[in-house]
């Protein structure tokens, strides 16, 4: 008997161990090789596996022939400890026919789909692919059509070869490898115009010198910093700046400093954001935090009428 383990080769799968292992034994029954379990090379010392002929795979193991069917158990244990047990049977052998391409029962056209980084990347994928189709003329479209679509990456330069055969596909990826245009052919770019958002941090966001570095180097965070100081100062027990770049984080840590310490930071980062001009549309946060983006520029003042919350919370 030969032992494996499935969360050796994937790591704890959890809730879909049971499903997992019976994954891995079918593929195993498949192609008759039983998969190597990692860091078994060490048995436990618990076992004595002398007592019977169980074996661990400690290496990529051929499946014995017997002149049976190939069985293999799976079991699984849940989050309560129940041990679930499957028995799996390899399935009487069939034939597969594997129709060619173009015949009268592979009806209809296909989508191949290419996608680049840049529109160089796209005509150089589209080139590539018209010679691995040259060097692979038993390729199914379909098979072809389906990796594609479900096993690419896709980015913003994007092209669409529909085709009923293999000339039609190869004259379409031609001339998208060209730059040309087909009937058969469409190009897109895509064009990133969606939302986004600021998350203001709470408490427990806070640390010293945070700030000081920005301050230094932009100005635009330093005169947003320096203006809601001026505003919060003559509401505190001592300067602001003192306690956010001293040394005691104790007293950064109290409630009183650490609400209107991150508030200004939190004012100064999003004015520094907001003149690379990064806008945001919608904002979220804890407390204070989310008051942060009402601050107009240059000032602590708030634009809007009390009690005013941020729209769009995300």
């Amino acid at each position: 008997m030969l032992l494996g383990s499935l969360k050796s080769n994937i790591g704890h799968t959890q809730a879909a161990s049971g499903v997992g292992g019976v994954i891995k034994m079918v593929l195993a029954m498949e192609h008759g090789v039983l998969p190597r379990s990692l860091y078994a090379e060490n048995p436990s010392s618990h076992v004595d596996w002398t007592a019977g002929d169980a074996q661990l795979l400690t290496a990529p193991t051929g499946w014995p022939e017997t002149g049976r069917p190939r069985r293999a158990a799976v079991s699984s244990f849940g989050a309560s400890g129940t041990n679930a047990h499957a028995i799996l049977e390899q399935p009487p052998h069939a034939d597969v026919v594997r129709r060619a391409d173009d015949t009268p029962d592979d009806p209809g056209a296909v989508a191949v789909l290419l996608s680049g980084r840049t529109e160089a990347a796209l005509r150089a994928q589209a080139d590539e692919l018209v010679a691995h189709l040259g060097e692979h003329p038993d390729l199914r479209l379909r098979d072809l059509a389906r990796a594609l679509a479900t096993s690419r990456a896709t980015f913003d330069h994007r092209a669409a070869v529909t085709a009923t055969g293999r000339d039609e596909l190869l004259a379409g990826l031609t001339a998208v490898a060209h730059g040309d245009t087909a009937p058969q052919v469409a190009t897109h770019r895509l064009e990133r115009s969606g939302r986004s958002a600021a998350l203001f941090s709470g408490q427990g966001a806070q640390r010293l010198g945070m700030g000081r570095e920005l301050y230094e180097r932009h100005p635009v965070f330093a005169d947003a910093f320096d203006a809601v100081l001026a505003r919060l100062d003559g509401h505190l027990d001592r300067p602001l700046r003192d306690t956010m770049w001293g040394t005691d984080a104790g007293a950064l840590a109290e409630t009183g400093a650490t609400q209107p310490a991150l508030f200004a930071v939190e004012v100064a980062l999003y004015r520094l954001v907001e003149s690379w001009g990064s806008a945001r549309t919608s904002w979220s946060g804890t407390r204070s935090a989310r008051s942060a983006p009402r601050t107009s520029p240059g000032s602590s003042t708030s634009t809007t009428p009390a009690g005013w919350s941020p729209p769009a919370p995300v």
